[in-house]
C-alpha cells in the first residue's frame, strides 16, 4: 500500500514538473528577460530559428525513432545471442556495439550524408548506433543472470523454451534491461544536438548558432532546455520501470 502511494506520488509530481516545462519552453517572454538580465551587452538573445516548443519538439522526434529503434533491436539481439542458437554470436553483438558507441557520432554524419542526405534520416542513424551498447549489454546481463534453478523449475513443470523466455527470463531481467534503456536515452538527448550540424533541427541549433556567432545566450537556450528534458525523460522512464516492477 506505502508502494503505490508512493508511486502515485512520483507520477504526480513528474505530471507537476513536465506542465512547468512546457510552460517554460512556451514562455518566449520569460526567456527574453532571463537571457537579456544574463547578457545585456548582446543585441539578439532569441533564437530566430522557429519557436523553443518547435525546437523541443524536433528534438523529441529524434530521441523517440532512435532510441525505439535502439531499444527493439538491441533487446532483440541481447534475446537471440542468449539463445542456444545464438550464443556462439554473442562476442560478435558485443564487440559491435562497443564499435557503435565509441565511432564518433560527428563521424556517423559524415559517413552517412552522401547515402542518406541532410538532416533527420542521417541524425537517426547515428543516435541508433550510439545508443545500441547499453540496451545490449543490459539485455544479455540481465537474462544471464536469471538463476539457472528457476529456469529448470520453469522447464520442468512443462514450459518450453518460449515461455522460459517471456514468463521467466525477461520478467525477472526487466530492471536490468530499463536501466539500460534509461541510460541509452539520456545519452541520445544529449547526442542529438550535434544533428543540427547537419540540419536536423532540434536544441542542438541554438548551440551550433551560439558557438559559430560567439552568443551565449543561444547556447543556453539550447542547452538548458535539453538538461531538463533528459532529467524528464530519465524520470519517466524510471516510474515506469517501478510501476511495472509493482505489478
Amino acid at each position: 500500500m506505502r508502494k503505490g502511494h508512493s508511486m502515485r506520488n512520483s507520477w504526480i509530481a513528474l505530471a507537476i514538473f513536465a506542465g512547468l516545462f512546457v510552460v517554460l519552453i512556451s514562455s518566449t517572454g520569460f526567456w527574453e528577460r532571463f537571457l537579456s538580465m544574463l547578457f545585456p551587452d548582446l543585441r539578439r538573445v532569441l533564437h530566430p530559428r522557429g519557436s523553443l516548443l518547435q525546437l523541443v519538439g524536433e528534438h523529441l522526434w529524434l530521441v523517440f525513432v532512435s532510441s525505439g529503434l535502439a531499444t527493439v533491436i538491441g533487446v532483440l539481439v541481447g534475446v537471440i545471442v542468449t539463445r542456444p542458437f545464438g550464443r556462439e554470436y554473442l562476442p560478435l553483438a558485443s564487440s559491435i556495439s562497443s564499435l557503435g558507441q565509441t565511432f564518433p557520432p560527428v563521424a556517423v554524419l559524415a559517413l552517412a550524408v552522401p547515402s542518406l542526405g541532410f538532416g533527420f534520416r542521417p541524425t537517426v542513424a547515428a543516435l541508433f548506433l550510439y545508443g545500441l551498447l547499453p540496451i545490449i549489454r543490459n539485455t544479455i546481463a540481465g537474462i544471464q543472470n536469471v538463476s539457472s534453478d528457476v529456469k529448470e523449475a520453469a522447464y520442468g513443470t512443462g514450459m518450453s523454451q518460449f515461455q522460459v523466455l517471456f514468463r521467466i527470463e525477461l520478467p525477472l531481467s526487466f530492471k536490468v534491461i530499463m536501466s539500460g534503456i534509461r541510460v541509452s536515452t539520456v545519452i541520445n538527448i544529449g547526442t542529438a544536438t550535434v544533428g543540427a550540424t547537419i540540419g536536423a533541427g532540434g536544441l542542438g541549433s541554438p548551440i551550433i548558432a551560439g558557438l559559430v556567432s560567439e552568443n551565449a545566450a543561444f547556447i543556453l537556450q539550447g542547452a538548458i532546455p535539453a538538461a531538463l528534458l533528459a532529467f524528464l525523460l530519465d524520470s519517466f522512464l524510471g516510474n515506469i520501470e517501478k510501476t511495472l516492477s509493482l505489478s
